[in-house]
């Protein structure tokens, strides 16, 4: 009983070092973004609260920035990528889940290439088209490269795949067409492959920063992450700003994490994926 206390104060003990472990940066994120600029560059480690409590950091954010219309364009990006990305990426994975069609292997094989090579290659074909479409500078260029999705695809495929083939040949006998199938038997049992596929699109669609930063010039077309960006400078930085910056805009997701956080979980662990 003795040991088994010992081990339980233990395993608690490490996992309590690693969560302050985590959080430390978090918290000297918010601590810097209420110092001087001459306290958040101090060598000295103990220089760890501000002397001050500079407000006025964030004022020159909010006055310098758009912070409410980076906050639209960032909502907006992650909403019509959920969209377009859950949607195309439930029927294709369907149809290389359960259909039977010639060249499918092959096209799936298409798929997997595209999950193995560097998004930056595509980089370039994508923002030619885009400006071919004159559509720069628009939401519509922030949710392009997010309008399909091969990881999605690829793991909704592996949910489809799991289901049992008995309920798919009973919707049949049944008169069930492929849509009917497909909407209302198969979709409704792979739900917590779309929330898992929801959740991971709207990191990526948030943390996004090479794509709005070069398809999107105007800062009427900035999203949070461009505009930490701008706010860097290439030649100086003010880092209680730039942290109080950091702060706005991690706030939101934050906050639908600690919501949300048991559906967080449980959606990632069921998926079998990792951030």
């Amino acid at each position: 009983m003795k040991r088994k206390i010992k081990v339980n104060f233990f395993i608690h003990a490490f996992l309590m070092l690693g969560a302050v472990t985590f959080i430390l940066p978090l918290v000297w994120m918010v601590l810097t973004s209420f110092k001087t600029t001459a306290e958040a560059t101090s060598v000295n480690p103990f220089v760890i609260f501000p002397s001050q409590w500079m407000w006025s950091n964030y004022a020159k954010v909010l006055e310098q920035n758009d912070v409410l219309l980076a906050y639209v364009n960032t909502i907006a990006m992650m909403l019509l990528r959920i969209v377009c990305s859950v949607s195309f990426s439930a029927i294709s994975a369907y149809a290389f889940a359960r259909l039977k069609f010639p060249g499918r292997n092959f096209l799936f094989g298409i798929v997997l290439f595209q999950m193995m090579v560097p998004v930056q290659i595509f980089v370039i074909p994508q923002y030619l088209m885009v400006d071919a479409l004159g559509a720069r500078n628009t939401i519509f260029a922030l949710l392009f490269p997010g309008i399909v999705s091969a990881f999605g695809t690829f793991l909704l495929r592996q949910f489809f795949m799991g289901l049992p083939k008995e309920l798919e040949e009973a919707a049949k006998l049944d008169g069930c067409s492929i849509g009917q199938i497909f909407f209302k038997v198969m979709l409704p049992l792979a739900k917590s492959g779309l929330v898992a596929l929801t959740i991971f699109t709207a990191l990526f669609a948030f943390k996004d920063l090479m794509w709005p930063l070069i398809v999107n010039t105007s800062s009427k077309a900035a999203t949070l992450s461009s505009m930490l960006a701008k706010i860097e400078g290439a030649y100086s930085v003010n880092y209680p700003q730039l942290m109080a910056a950091s702060v706005l805009a991690i706030w939101p997701m934050l906050t639908l994490y600690i919501v949300f956080q048991r559906k967080f979980i449980e959606s990632v662990s069921t998926s079998g994926g990792k951030l």
